[in-house]
C-alpha cells in the first residue's frame, strides 16, 4: 500500500475514533481538516451513506475555520438538547454540522402526514432556535419502516418532511435556508424485522449546515 493510502486510511481511522467519542466539536473540526482531503470524506460518506448525514460528509472545512464552526455548532447543540427534549442532536461532518432526529412515532399518528399537536411545540421551539443561530441551511428528510407498499412509503415520507418544512416556515424560518425531501424505506438505520427496529426507521432527520457567511467568517477569524 502506497504512503498516500496509508495516509489516507489513517485519517478516516482518526475521523471515526474523534466522531464516536465525547470530543468536542472543536476538536472534531480542527483534527480532520488538518490535510485529511476528500479521500477521508469520501471514505466516511460510504460508512455513513444510509442516513442523512452521507448528503454532508466530505464537505469539511476543517483546521482552524472548522474548529470555530465547531465551537458554533456547540453552541446550538446545547441549545436544543436544554430546549426540546424529544429530540435525539448528534455532532456530524466532523463536527461542523448536527443531525437532528424526531421520532415519528411522537410527530405524526400511524399513516398521518399532519405534525401532532403534541409536536407542534417542540418544532415551535426548534424554530426559535433556528432563528436565533441564522447563518445556517437546514435540511429536512423522512424516513419510513419497510411496511407496506414501497410507493406509499416513499410518499409518505416526502409528506411528513414537507409538513415539517411548512411548520417551521410558519414560525418564521427563512425558505431560503429550508429544504426537504423523502427517503422512505430506503435508508434504515435498524432492522426492519423487529418492532424495535422499525420504531428507529420511521423518523425525521433534520441537518443543521454552516451557510456561506458562517464559513467566510470562520475562514476570516470573526466568527464568534
Amino acid at each position: 500500500m502506497g504512503k498516500v493510502k496509508l495516509l489516507a486510511v489513517a485519517m478516516l481511522c482518526l475521523a471515526v475514533v474523534l466522531s464516536g467519542c465525547g470530543a468536542s466539536n472543536t476538536v472534531k473540526g480542527t483534527g480532520i481538516g488538518v490535510g485529511a482531503g476528500g479521500a477521508v470524506g469520501a471514505g466516511i460518506g460510504a460508512i455513513a451513506g444510509n442516513t442523512a448525514l452521507g448528503a454532508v460528509i466530505g464537505a469539511a472545512v476543517g483546521g482552524t475555520a472548522g474548529a470555530l464552526i465547531g465551537k458554533k455548532m456547540d453552541k446550538q447543540k446545547k441549545e436544543i438538547e436544554s430546549q426540546i427534549p424529544e429530540a435525539t442532536v448528534e455532532s456530524v461532518n466532523d463536527g461542523e454540522a448536527l443531525k437532528v432526529t424526531f421520532d415519528s412515532g411522537i410527530f405524526f399518528a400511524t399513516n398521518s402526514s399532519t405534525v401532532s399537536d403534541a409536536a407542534k411545540n417542540a418544532l415551535s421551539n426548534f424554530a426559535v432556535t433556528l432563528q436565533q443561530n441564522p447563518d445556517t441551511y437546514v435540511k429536512i428528510v423522512g424516513h419510513t419502516d419497510s411496511t407496506g407498499k414501497v410507493d406509499y412509503n416513499q410518499t409518505l415520507s416526502e409528506k411528513r418532511a414537507k409538513s415539517v418544512y411548512d411548520y417551521l416556515l410558519l414560525n418564521s424560518v427563512g425558505t431560503n435556508r429550508l429544504t426537504y425531501e423523502g427517503k422512505g424505506i430506503h435508508q434504515p438505520v435498524a432492522d426492519n424485522a423487529t418492532p424495535e427496529g422499525r420504531a428507529l426507521n420511521r423518523r425525521v432527520e433534520v441537518l443543521i449546515l454552516a451557510n456561506e457567511k458562517m464559513i467566510q467568517e470562520a475562514q476570516q477569524g470573526t466568527l464568534k
